[in-house]
């Protein structure tokens, strides 16, 4: 990895926003390849990041700090992206939101973050949200994804709703459906006929790669 890269990587690794930022707009105004500094440089960051977690050496704040500054470099990057002859990222869109009834937003953030710092394009619809909004989000966004959060048990059966709701307008098979939240669970995800559960951000990121490219995003 050369130095500018190493440079990208760490930024991201140590929360360094302003130097992201800045390592970001040198690359955007042609100082190096962008999807090179994209891929080989922040995103080996974000990863770095996510495996450090992992292994107990990142708390969650550190996680947060990491995938806040990857969004920022990215904001600068994206333009720069698209107009790069050929070059133009295709990324599946993402619905994600904590069902009706549940006002609990951290977690579901945090997701959030992460996944537009591993470069998804994600629609994030907030807490509380209507049942039927995630069927029609997804819909007219042609979204590859739905993930839904729960932090209690008297709203998981939401997840279920949903689930039932994409079924009824034949969207399932076009659409996977990610589930978490404290509650939740693998058994909980095959009852509702989510298609996976993740247990956190980071499994979060793994499992959605893994449903999109499943389903040819």
């Amino acid at each position: 990895m050369d130095d500018f890269l190493q440079q990208c990587k760490n930024a991201v690794l140590n929360g360094n926003r302003h130097e992201a930022t800045d390592l970001a707009a040198r690359a955007a105004a042609g100082e190096h390849d962008v999807l090179d500094a994209i891929e080989n440089g922040f995103s080996a960051g974000i990863r770095g990041a996510g495996e450090l977690w992992e292994k107990g050496e990142y708390f969650l704040p550190e996680l947060a700090f990491s995938a806040e500054v990857m969004k920022a470099a990215m904001e600068i990057l994206e333009p720069a992206l698209r107009g790069a002859e050929g070059k133009k990222a295709e990324a599946r869109t993402v619905i994600i939101g904590t069902v009706k009834g549940d006002i609990h937003d951290i977690g579901k953030s945090l997701v959030s973050t992460m996944l537009s710092a591993n470069g998804f394009d994600v629609v994030d619809l907030g807490a509380d949200v209507p049942h039927e909004r995630f069927v029609e989000e997804a819909n007219a966004r042609d979204a590859g994804l739905v993930c839904m959060s729960a932090l209690l048990t008297t709203t998981m059966t939401g997840q279920g709703r949903v689930v039932e709701l994409l079924r009824e307008k034949g969207l399932l098979g076009r659409v996977s459906v990610l589930v978490g939240g404290a509650p939740t669970s693998v058994a909980w995800a095959e009852k509702i006929g989510a298609h996976a559960w993740a247990s956190d951000a980071v499994d979060a990121v793994r499992v959605a790669r893994r449903l999109l490219s499943d389903h040819g995003g």
